[in-house]
């Protein structure tokens, strides 16, 4: 999976936005303006091409378990955020959208019921 096709498929959802909050290249995907996905374009320019997803804490702990290329989220709340590092070893692309689905959801699901209700509206 390049760059590219990672944004394309983040911000296809609906509600999605991007944005850069923290320095000019940490890109944070925020659905309903809570983020849910962000990647460092400096580490992927030097072949470190990684995700930091949110995650269910349980799901967290055995998805690092079974994948060598899931960790605990690098300079997040290790308890909820993974660093699933792509392109490598054992991360399938699909794995890496079912991911990039679950965090999605899990942020969707903490939204306001006014937030959820104006996010189905779009």
């Amino acid at each position: 999976m390049h760059i590219e096709q990672l944004r394309d498929y983040c911000i296809a959802k609906k509600g999605v936005t991007e944005h850069f909050p923290f320095d000019e290249v940490t890109l944070v995907f925020k659905v309903m303006d809570k983020m849910f996905a962000l990647s460092s374009l400096e580490r992927w320019e030097k072949g470190e091409e990684t995700i930091n997803l949110k995650c269910d804490p349980e799901k967290a702990i055995a998805l690092r378990e079974e994948f060598e290329g899931v960790n605990s989220g690098w300079h997040m709340n290790k308890r909820l955020w993974n660093t699933v590092t792509i392109n490598t070893g054992d991360v399938s692309d699909d794995l890496v959208r079912e991911l990039i689905n679950h965090s999605y959801d899990l942020v969707v699901k903490g939204l306001t019921k006014k937030l959820q209700k104006e996010l189905n509206r779009l």
